[in-house]
């Protein structure tokens, strides 16, 4: 009788088979429903960029020139010296013309300060620094000039040698400050620049020299503040493209202390030999 039963194992299969499909079903309702609970702006791109605040990416405001405003100052310029508006009141000959040719400047523009004025583009900007001026005007071969007991300049003739030479020379620190407009040309590293704006000048050194030769070479240097300006002010403009760049100064002061020599007023004009 005990053969005619059915095993445990026998009965067991059916059990496990229809578990089995249940847990198959179910597990297929509960991924469909995970599925179904998907937010459905993350899989419509539209919804999804709807999203996206403009203002909080655009807040610093876009570059589109890839770097900041950078201006035309560093660099060695140099430029020829020019005397204008002469008035000699008082004197008996003009012993300040010069050899416009041999009157130079020479500027060592070292240290240069970039200031952007927009938002969104580079080609606008203020423009500082420090730069260093030498100074030369070239006198007449016979004539050099010296200071009286009453501080005025006075002209002094000087024996001819073959070769002489006089110059009265100023070494200066300069700091200009200058407003640039940029164009760009086919691209933004080639850019047209023009700048205006005053700078001013403190003298650290003035002196004459002459140079002359008897049997060898001979020089007389004098040093002394020959009642120059210690402190001049003026415009400057500068213009360019790449590596061909212009530029001009005119002091608004006259170059001697008021009553204290001929009112002669500095002017150069010239162009850039290195940029830094």
């Amino acid at each position: 009788m005990n053969r005619n039963m059915p095993s445990k194992t026998s009965l067991n299969i059916p059990r496990i088979l229809a578990v089995f499909f249940l847990f198959m079903v179910s597990g297929t309702g509960v991924f469909a429903q995970n599925r179904d609970s998907i937010p459905e702006s993350a899989v419509n791109p539209d919804k999804a960029l709807k999203r996206i605040h403009i203002r909080q990416i655009t807040k610093n405001g876009f570059n589109f020139w890839q770097d900041d405003f950078s201006g035309h100052w560093a660099g060695v310029d140099f430029g020829l010296n020019m005397l204008l508006n002469p008035d000699y009141t008082g004197y008996a000959s003009q012993f300040m013309e010069i050899d416009e040719l041999r009157s130079n400047s020479a500027y060592f523009n070292v240290l240069q300060q970039s200031i952007g004025l927009q938002r969104n583009r580079n080609k606008i900007g203020l423009v500082t620094g420090l730069g260093l001026h030498l100074q030369s005007y070239r006198l007449n071969d016979n004539t050099t000039i010296v200071r009286d007991e009453n501080s005025v300049i006075q002209p002094e003739t000087l024996v001819a040698y073959d070769n002489q030479k006089s110059k009265l020379a100023l070494i200066s620190f300069m700091v200009p400050v200058l407003l640039e407009f940029q164009v760009p040309v086919n691209h933004y590293d080639n850019r047209i620049y023009f700048s205006a704006g005053a700078y001013g000048e403190v003298k650290l050194n003035s002196h004459t020299k002459v140079k002359y030769k008897i049997d060898q070479k001979e020089k007389l240097k004098v040093v002394d503040h020959f009642s120059l300006r210690d402190f001049r002010y003026g415009l400057m403009v500068r213009t360019g493209y790449r590596s061909v760049n212009f530029f001009a100064t005119y002091d608004l002061v006259p170059l001697f202390r008021d009553e204290r020599g001929p009112e002669l007023t500095p002017f150069t004009v010239g162009i850039t030999l290195i940029r830094f």
